[in-house]
């Protein structure tokens, strides 16, 4: 038993977390399956390797170039709050799931193996489940995994034993793994013109519901949304045209007013400048730095996407059929407008700023400071999709509400559950909305709540199916088919 744990010790650690080798592992394994010669596989398995490494470096560039001002903005006004942010909500559970609930973290490894194992096999009897996706995404997976655990502990003290728990836990994250991503086939479908992938991330059920509300605005009003990339604009306006030109002055006006509040004196003091620097090309540098690490991020999709896609499908013939790979979301970031994405983030960062202030005048027990993962890929990925759906109407009113919602629904829940006090919570749109009411059903109606969860995720594949039983495989196995019997049904 040593031997097994050990081994899967080293895959969880080096392949598993490590979304680069996972993505080259499926590569690999599908190539092989579809009997590729064996330098196709190998180039296939480096190149999807290196393009999310790419992707990789420019999500992490966004990161750490938002750095400066998510720290000035907490040491300068002296705001002592919880981050929502997956890595330090990662930390809280660490730091105190022991000390509250006298639980080793370690069994979170367990849990997201079992939960794995759940997802491939909801995934391998989809002729009964209707569900088609699987969830590669790693490093999101330990986040999640430590966030469920955290909760569905304090939801269920009445599961005792260390087995019953793991079993509770990994089913519940297991089918939201398969449902979720499951729920994001046809809106990115529809996004790519069938590429083959769909979204596992943070913000799934975001996704869908984003881009089912996205197309209800669309229909509902008399004059259609534009979408962003349909938009020409006059004069000197035209500059906005070009994504990089519109990244760069978006960012100079909210993130160059964010700096100058902060001040020079600070920035030096905190390290983020160096004495002598020009504080005017510190904050050109800084903002500029935004549209270098989006075009990065858009290269490493191009990289690894087509390889990925076509090799799946050796995945899905032999051994998951009609299935498709879920990705991160900043894949998503390569098709529809460019220009959705700052769009969407600072649509979105308004939200959330807006509702800190909110709790501030409220003088809530909990404050919350915005973290730069949910507020940028949440709501850059659902302006995204929102834009494909609704225009571009929707894809700043969306991500909008998105914001608001992540900063009250964390607030709520992390402060409910005691995880404010060990500063962080996971904070993206599912965690902040969907998670806290199965949290609460769970902690109000003990055992029958668990069913209710377990079913309740289940039977949404299952109204999915119902209302498109001709088209809904269709969409994953050949999606030009499914084009064709669309525009048959709509004639």
């Amino acid at each position: 038993m040593d031997i097994l744990m050990n081994i899967w010790s080293y895959f969880a650690t080096n392949i598993l977390q490590q979304p680069a080798f996972m993505i080259g592992l499926i590569v690999i394994i599908g190539y092989i399956l579809l009997k590729k010669p064996w330098y196709d596989v190998l180039g296939g398995g480096i190149k999807a390797i290196v393009g999310y490494m790419i992707l990789a470096v420019g999500s992490g560039g966004l990161v750490s170039n938002f750095r400066p001002v998510l720290v000035g903005l907490k040491d300068r006004f002296n705001l002592d709050a919880m981050v929502i942010d997956p890595y330090f909500g990662q930390n809280a559970v660490t730091a105190g799931v022991e000390e509250v609930f006298g639980q080793k973290f370690s069994q979170v490894m367990m849990l997201l193996l079992i939960a794995f194992i759940v997802n491939i096999l909801l995934v391998r009897f989809s002729k009964y489940t209707k569900l088609r996706a699987l969830f590669t995404t790693g490093h999101v997976q330990v986040q999640q995994a430590s966030t469920a655990f955290w909760l569905i502990l304090f939801a269920c003290p009445f599961l005792t034993n260390n087995t019953a728990i793991l079993i509770v836990m990994a089913l519940i994250l297991g089918c939201y793994w398969a449902v979720g991503s499951n729920l994001t086939i046809k809106p990115t479908q529809e996004l790519t013109d069938g590429a083959g992938f769909c979204i596992a991330h943070q913000q799934m059920f975001g996704v869908a519901f984003f881009s089912w509300v996205a197309d209800r605005m669309s229909k509902k009003g008399k004059k259609k949304s534009k979408r962003i990339e349909d938009i020409e604009l006059p004069g000197f306006m035209s500059i906005f045209n070009e994504n990089m030109v519109c990244t760069s002055l978006l960012m100079l006006l909210f993130f160059g007013g964010i700096l100058i509040v902060l001040g020079k004196d600070y920035l030096i003091t905190a390290g983020f400048m160096k004495e002598g620097q020009s504080f005017l090309f510190y904050i050109i540098t800084v903002c500029l730095n935004f549209a270098v690490y989006l075009a990065i991020l858009q290269l490493g999709v191009r990289t690894f996407v087509t390889e990925l896609t076509q090799s799946f499908q050796g995945i899905a013939d032999k051994l998951l059929p009609g299935s498709v790979p879920g990705v991160d979301c900043a894949v998503t970031y390569g098709f529809g407008s460019p220009n959705a994405v700052p769009l969407g983030f600072l649509a979105g960062a308004v939200g959330q700023f807006l509702a800190i202030g909110v709790l501030i005048l409220l003088k809530s027990p909990v404050l919350v400071i915005a973290g730069f993962v949910p507020v940028f890929f949440d709501n850059a990925t659902i302006a995204v999709y929102a834009n494909n759906k609704g225009g571009m109407k929707a894809a700043l009113v969306l991500p909008f509400i998105s914001g608001l919602c992540q900063v009250f629904g964390s607030a709520f829940i992390a402060y409910w559950v005691g995880m404010a006090a060990y500063g962080g919570y996971l904070g993206m749109f599912d965690w902040a909305i969907l998670w806290p009411a199965m949290t609460a059903i769970m902690k109000f109606i003990p055992y029958v709540g668990i069913a209710i969860v377990v079913i309740g995720l289940l039977a949404i594949p299952q109204i999915q199916y119902r209302k498109d039983k001709e088209g809904y495989f269709l969409m994953t196995e050949d999606y030009e088919a499914y084009k064709a019997l669309k525009e048959k049904q709509n004639n």
